[in-house]
C-alpha cells in the first residue's frame, strides 16, 4: 500500500485489518482512498493492469458511485462502507453468475454478526432492512486478455449505509442506515473485516456448495418466493416470485406462464 492510498480514514487501521484477515487472500490487500470517483471503476482498471487476487479498495467518499444499470449510489463522506473487491476466481466465466448471490450471503452474515440485524436480499443485488434499502451490490467482470486461458477477473462492489441520518429525496426505495436501524454506532472496520471473512468462506466453498445457494437465498430473502413484483429489464413483467432455479436465476409466475429472469431487477408491484 502506498502512503497516498492509506492516508485518512482514521477508523481503518491496516495492521489490525491484516491481522484479522490472516490466512485469507485479502491480508495485505487494502488500498484506501479518502475520496475517489468509484471504487469499482478503479478496481476494474487495476484488474486490467494485473492487480492480484484479493486486492480490495475502500473509499471514505465516492463522487461517482455506481449501482446496477448505471444508477447512482450516494456515497457521502464518512457515512458508509464503500468497497470493491478484486477476484481472480478459479471459475469458468459462466459461473460468475454466482458472485452476486454469494456476495449477498456474505453481506447478510456480516451485518448480522456486527449489528444482530437480519438483512433481506432483494434479488439479485439489494440489501434491505425491512422495506428500507441499506446497501447494494454491483458485480462486474473483465477478461484478462494477457492470460492464454482468458482468465476472468471479477470486481464485487458493495455500498452499505452506516451512519446516514438523512437521504436525498425521490429514491426508488426508501433508504435507511445500520445506525438508524440499531440506534448504535456501526464500526466500519468491524463490518469490513466481517464481510471479507464471510466472502472468503463463501468463495472457498463455492465449488462444492453452489447447488445449495438457491435454497440458502430463499431461506433469508422475503423477495424470491411468493412476492408480487414488477420485473425491470429485458423480460419486464409482473407476477409472483416462484423461487430460484438451479443457476440462481429468479422465476416469476405471470399471467402468461412461468418466466425465468436472468438479468434485471425487481420492485414490489404497485397493483
Amino acid at each position: 500500500m502506498s502512503e497516498t492510498e492509506t492516508a485518512g480514514g482514521g477508523d481503518l487501521v491496516s495492521a489490525e485489518i491484516d491481522a484479522a484477515l490472516a490466512g485469507t487472500p485479502f491480508a495485505g490487500g487494502l488500498h484506501h482512498f479518502p475520496t475517489i470517483d468509484s471504487t469499482n471503476t478503479y478496481a476494474l482498471e487495476e484488474a486490467r493492469r494485473g492487480a492480484r487476487h484479493g486486492s480490495y479498495y475502500v473509499a471514505d467518499e465516492q463522487t461517482a458511485g455506481r449501482g446496477r444499470s448505471d444508477h447512482q449510489w450516494h456515497s457521502n463522506a464518512g457515512q458508509g462502507l464503500y468497497l470493491s473487491v478484486l477476484l481472480r476466481p478459479d471459475l469458468d466465466t459462466a459461473d460468475l453468475v454466482w458472485l452476486p448471490l454469494i456476495a449477498g450471503l456474505a453481506a447478510h452474515r456480516a451485518i448480522h454478526e456486527v449489528t444482530a440485524l437480519d438483512a433481506d436480499l432483494r434479488w439479485p443485488n439489494d440489501l434491505l432492512i425491512g422495506p428500507r434499502k441499506t446497501g447494494g451490490i454491483l458485480v462486474e467482470a473483465v477478461i484478462d486478455g494477457r492470460a492464454e486461458s482468458g482468465q476472468a477477473a471479477a470486481v464485487i462492489g458493495m455500498g452499505i449505509n452506516l451512519h446516514q441520518r438523512r437521504f436525498p429525496q425521490g429514491l426508488a426505495t426508501e433508504p435507511t442506515s445500520l445506525d438508524l436501524e440499531t440506534g448504535c454506532y456501526t464500526g466500519r472496520q468491524e463490518l469490513l473485516i466481517a464481510l471479507l471473512i464471510a466472502l472468503n468462506d463463501e468463495l472457498s466453498g463455492l465449488g462444492s456448495t453452489r447447488a445449495a445457494i438457491p435454497a440458502r437465498i430463499e431461506a433469508i430473502s422475503t423477495w424470491v418466493q411468493g412476492r408480487r413484483v414488477e420485473v425491470h429489464g429485458p423480460l419486464a413483467c409482473t407476477g409472483v416470485t416462484a423461487g430460484l432455479d438451479e443457476r440462481g436465476f429468479l422465476r416469476v409466475r405471470t399471467a402468461g406462464g412461468l418466466v425465468t429472469v436472468t438479468t434485471g431487477g425487481i420492485r414490489a408491484a404497485l397493483d
